[in-house]
């Protein structure tokens, strides 16, 4: 990082003269001449007063000399430094969180795998849920993200990473404060009769599509009204602001404040898991295989 000629003109300076120090680097002086030469003009400076007694530090040549040492162990330090971010990074899963998407499952798995990895460490970096946003963020897996943990039941989403299923959480429905339904406990599918339930449109997920046809075919009165394709804040404040009923998971219970979840006697529900790269390395596939072992028991 530093002038490799500050080596030499160091050398110089604590010698007191060319040939002593060509001497002790093993060069001729004609090539020290020509480092300090090359020096002073690389620097536009004068280091050095030449005289038949010897060589002198000029001025300049003082201040330059008492700042290299520190120059040169500073660049040793930035160096050394480097190196150890270096392999801190190669030991260290970074894990996205967000406000529906939070690492909380990712760190309940880490605490079962956690011996696997000894020298492994975990780095959160953090993330904007937003529903135009948050495909470019699965396209940073592998980049910015090991991994993501989630609900997923997106064709979309799958078609970009890949995906390990490590349980189902049950679809439930939020109401604001004030709804007719938010002192219930148990909400039975009749008790939306006469509702507009909120939901992501037809075609990107196999379990919504089901729920669709369901509610469709069997419970027409309850009117569903189609929200932006992933759920972000503003879907729980337009429910939080209106009558509306959001269906929505058990996972996101305490996303709005506003809002009250109540769980439906149905059989609803959605598969979440780790999300990650097509092109993951070794050490993260090894993470996958330990957490499909942790799944499977």
């Amino acid at each position: 990082m530093y002038n490799p000629l500050l080596d030499t003109f160091i050398t110089v300076t604590d010698c007191g003269s060319f040939t002593k120090a060509a001497e002790q680097l093993y060069i001729s002086t004609t090539a020290i001449m020509k480092q300090m030469n090359t020096l002073e003009k690389n620097l536009d400076l004068k280091l050095f007063d030449r005289t038949p007694s010897g060589i002198h530090l000029t001025p300049a040549g003082e201040v330059i000399y008492q700042d290299a040492k520190f120059m040169i162990d500073y660049s040793k330090k930035s160096i050394s430094s480097a190196k150890a971010a270096m392999h801190t990074h190669d030991t260290t899963f970074c894990v996205g969180t967000s406000l529906l998407n939070p690492a909380k499952p990712f760190m309940d798995l880490w605490y079962h795998i956690n011996k696997d990895f000894p020298d492994y460490k975990l780095h959160l970096v953090p993330f904007e849920d937003d529903h135009e946003g948050i495909l470019s963020e699965i396209k940073k897996l592998g980049i910015k993200f090991d991994f993501l943990i989630g609900v997923c039941d997106s064709r979309t989403w799958l078609s970009m990473c890949k995906f390990l299923p490590l349980g189902k959480y049950k679809k439930m429905i939020a109401v604001s404060r004030e709804h007719r339904l938010a002192s219930k406990k148990l909400i039975h599918i009749e008790d939306l009769y006469g509702e507009t339930l909120m939901m992501v449109p037809r075609g990107d997920s196999d379990t919504n599509d089901m729920i669709r046809n369901d509610l469709e075919k069997n419970h027409p009165k309850i009117r569903i009204e189609d929200t932006p394709q992933n759920y972000d804040l503003t879907v729980f404040n337009r429910c939080a602001e209106t009558d509306r009923v959001l269906l929505m998971t058990e996972c996101w219970q305490e996303v709005h404040p506003g809002l009250v979840s109540i769980p439906v006697d149905w059989d609803y529900n959605i598969p979440y898991g780790l999300l990650y790269s097509k092109d993951a390395p070794e050490d993260v596939l090894d993470f996958v295989e330990a957490a499909k072992i942790i799944s499977l028991k």
